[in-house]
């Protein structure tokens, strides 16, 4: 189970990639083999506001539907289209080619609540 060490994460299983003063969203390894294969990826549009903690999508899978959460607040300023012909990107390759948004953070102190890789993988290997 890959968990990079230079990512933040959630107790909800997103990853967040600090960039430039923007955050890459997206899914962990692990919430990609629990669900199964992807087969539909429910994304916001550029230009919508996500709140910390809140859904901000979905990832429907053939065993179930299971909702995104925001990891921080802010302003979407990218979206993976090509999740919307390739949802298998998420089993394929969680970390490169299915990222899913791109956020420009409201307050980056929130980056401070995420989970280090470390934390991470202590939570998922008492799951």
């Amino acid at each position: 189970m890959a968990v990079p060490e230079e990512l933040r994460y959630t107790d909800d299983h997103e990853w967040v990639k600090e960039e430039d003063g923007h955050v890459r969203i997206g899914i962990t390894d692990f919430a990609q083999a629990e669900l199964g294969d992807i087969v539909f990826v429910e994304l916001p549009e550029e230009g919508d506001e996500v709140s910390a903690k809140e859904p901000f999508g979905s990832v429907e899978s053939v065993k179930t539907v299971s909702e995104l959460y925001a990891p921080v607040s802010g302003k979407v300023v990218a979206v993976n289209a090509d999740l919307s012909d390739n949802p298998e990107f998420v089993n394929e390759s969680p970390y490169e080619k299915a990222w899913m948004i791109v956020v420009e953070p409201a307050d980056s102190a929130e980056l401070d609540d995420l989970l280090t890789a470390e934390q991470y993988e202590e939570m998922i290997n008492e799951a």
